[in-house]
């Protein structure tokens, strides 16, 4: 890295203020930017610029959109006490809720800027991967002026120290980035409806979604097709800090499949007008557009979650704890419903990480995520045995919510590597007990390296638990989008088909006592029948799903299922392992072959859902008058029957029935007959198949011969 090895130690303040020898003040204006790289599908970019000296960040434009000759006008004004320094410069295209794309970055020497005099500087943009392709430039004005100007002097005769300012300012930043971190309330927003939108679509509609950010909180709403006044109706909330500022940035966009989605417009929210514990509804214009969004949005106090060292542990302390589980009592179960409990995390050490860096080793820290709030530990440098022993604090808004914990190498100039991560269920967690977790990956299905090991208290109240269980559970603000995978693809459809399978041997269980395969079990399983059927009652559908989950609970072994999980994921680990070794050695039509097995597969299972509903729709409809009128004749007689004769009576004369059939007549078919009823009513694809082609009288025979019918 550039200034590494600098002689002098670069300090950076954002006041203007000098007072100190060697000091000097660096005035930048960002003015624009021409003929930008294209980073987007729509031909465009989204561009902004940062400012680094040292390594740190001292200054980032705001971000223009969709411009490749941007004009921003903004000014900065920087303290440095080194020259030698230069000033590293970055442009990136904005992506919401994706990384940042990288397009270019040029050095400005600082000792080479006549100084007391605004030099404009036009600089070309560079990316030394690919050194021959034209990124545009940038046009700033810089204005470099020494301590022992008069004008400085005078200037800021009034200041403080910027000494001491410098001491203070990267504890500043420190201490606003763990402020950041606390919420002090809660902004539930819920999302309505827009009217009015703009057409953004060439059928004169659009496919609109609306954004959300609060500081680097985020939010994304479904996306609801061909409507100008869109209805969402969704509900979600954000946490509200000391620093994250008193304003929701709201975007509305047109979602396009296969290009960029189209921007519609903007509003914003001010947070600070608005009276708490109170619900505001709000009716915001589009500052760019035609059209507006209706919103329901309340502020309300929250307890605010921590982060601290181990000698600060509020569950650690007697007196705090008592305090705590009085808050969370059975007495008070009725109060805050919302607050279901709290949580308390010490993040001890981990060991064995994965080595990311070059050096073989890595600068691991910690992100803790509970449902959206999320905190994160210091970085240990150089180290693949880091100690952290920090403690964090969560509100539980929901006790079935999962606690991740993420591990990360830190990189100063791009994002963060995976280094693994755990999933710990609220419920799983045995209190004061210090557990040592093997990392996985990102998917969760397999191990990755290393072990964490953690410290978990859990104090809920069970009554606001239960009552918050049958509510919809809280999303995630921003959600990956789910992106095509034979290997997921091939999962799912495992998962269904397993699902499938135990559906159909419940049935061949039932059938082969239908079948007398076993005299033993038949004859048991009709007097069950028609003793059940005889005394039943209604109460007893619940008692016997009761019944079911009182057996799972005392005779069942758990073991069984995890082993059963994990040998499918350990299966699904090998295919892929298999995947990866002989795909050096298989074409490209061997894996179109493969692909082509499943989606055969589920395009057969869709295709018998679909025709059974469409077949049901068709007799409705009386597409086939025959079948109609005898599903009339049948649906008739089982009124009458059923008005007349009670329904004991019905399914004991049925299930007599079925249970005697095999020994009235041993060479009898199985069937179903609702689905051989089904089977002679036509589906849509059939309908249209048998539909007779209308003659055109205006051709000739032998051009009908000729033409192709489809």
């Amino acid at each position: 890295m550039w200034g590494a090895g600098s002689p002098c130690s670069s300090r950076v303040s954002l006041d203007g203020s000098i007072q100190n020898m060697g000091l000097y003040k660096l005035e930048l204006e960002l003015k624009r930017g021409r003929h930008l790289a294209v980073r987007d599908r729509g031909g465009s970019s989204d561009p902004y610029v940062k400012f680094k000296i040292a390594g740190k960040e001292v200054f980032r434009s705001k971000t223009i959109h969709k411009n490749l000759n941007p004009v921003w006008n903004e000014r900065t004004t920087l303290v440095v006490d080194c020259l030698s320094e230069p000033l590293y410069i970055k442009v990136f295209d904005y992506d919401f809720g994706l990384l940042d794309d990288f397009m270019g970055s040029a050095h400005l020497h600082l000792e080479s800027l006549e100084q007391q005099r605004t030099i404009p500087v036009n600089l070309e943009l560079t990316d030394s991967q690919h050194p021959d392709q034209d990124l545009g430039s940038l046009e700033l004005n810089v204005t470099l002026t020494p301590k022992h100007s008069p004008v400085e002097e005078r200037r800021d005769s009034t200041t403080m120290l910027l000494r001491r300012s410098w001491k203070r300012s990267t504890k500043q930043q420190s201490e606003r980035r763990r402020k950041s971190l606390f919420w002090r309330g809660i902004v539930s927003i819920a999302l309505i409806e827009g009217r009015d939108l703009t057409p953004m679509d060439p059928n004169g509609l659009s496919d609109p979604y609306v954004k959300f950010k609060l500081g680097h909180q985020k939010y994304r709403s479904k996306t609801v097709p061909k409507s100008l006044s869109p209805q969402w109706r969704e509900q979600f909330d954000l946490h509200l800090s000391e620093e994250t500022g008193g304003e929701v940035e709201i975007t509305v966009w047109d979602r396009d499949t296969g290009r960029r989605d189209d921007f519609i417009g903007r509003c914003q929210l001010d947070l600070s007008t608005l009276t708490k514990e109170q619900t505001h509804h709000l009716q915001l214009p589009l500052e760019e557009s035609r059209g507006l969004l209706v919103l329901l949005v309340t502020l309300t106090a929250s307890a605010h979650v921590s982060i601290s060292d181990l000698t600060i542990t509020p569950l650690d302390d007697p007196l705090e704890r008592k305090e705590i589980a009085r808050r969370y009592s059975l007495l008070r179960s009725f109060s805050s419903l919302k607050d279901v409990g709290v949580v308390q995390v010490k993040v001890m050490r981990a060991e064995g990480l994965m080595a990311a860096d070059v050096t073989g080793k890595s600068d691991p820290f910690c992100v803790l995520e509970l449902n959206n709030d999320r905190l994160q530990t210091h970085t240990v440098y150089k180290n693949l045995n880091p100690e952290w022993n920090k403690v964090f604090t969560f509100n539980v808004k929901d006790i079935h919510s999962v606690l991740e914990v993420t591990v990360l190498d830190e990189d100063r100039d791009r994002s963060a590597d995976f280094l693994g991560r755990v999933a710990i269920p609220l419920l799983q967690i045995r209190n004061g007990e210090q557990k040592s977790y093997v990392l996985k990956n990102k998917e969760l299905s397999g191990p990755s390296k290393g072990v964490i090991y953690l410290e978990m208290d859990v104090i809920y109240n069970t009554v606001k638990a239960a009552l918050r269980s049958v509510v919809p559970a809280e999303q995630k603000y921003m959600e990956e989008e789910p992106k095509v995978s034979k290997q997921l693809l091939q999962q799912n459809f495992n998962r269904v088909k397993r699902c499938i399978m135990v559906l159909i041997s419940y049935g061949a269980y039932i059938n082969s006592c239908f079948e007398w395969e076993s005299t033993q079990r038949s004859i048991t399983s009709f007097l069950l029948f028609v003793v059940g059927v005889w005394n039943f009652e209604l109460y007893m559908l619940p008692l016997a799903l009761l019944l079911l989950l009182l057996w799972n609970f005392f005779c069942s072994s758990n073991e069984t299922s995890e082993t059963t999980m994990e040998a499918m994921f350990e299966w699904d680990e090998d295919e892929d392992d298999k995947e990866d070794k002989e795909s050096e050695h298989r074409g490209l039509l061997e894996k179109l072959y493969a692909i082509q097995d499943v989606f055969v597969s589920v395009q057969s299972a869709l295709d018998e859902v679909a025709s059974h509903a469409e077949r049901v729709k068709n007799t409705v409809n009386w597409t086939v008058p025959f079948l109609s009128w005898l599903a009339v004749t049948a649906l008739g007689a089982a009124s009458a029957l059923l008005y007349l004769v009670p329904l004991r009576y019905v399914v004991l004369v049925w299930g007599v029935n079925k249970f005697t059939k095999k020994l009235r007549n041993p060479f009898a078919i199985n069937n179903n007959e609702l689905l051989d009823f089904l089977s002679r009513v036509p589906s849509d694809v059939q309908v249209v198949q048998y539909r007779e082609l209308k003659l055109d009288p205006g051709q000739s025979p032998s051009k009908r011969g000729r033409t192709n019918p489809s």
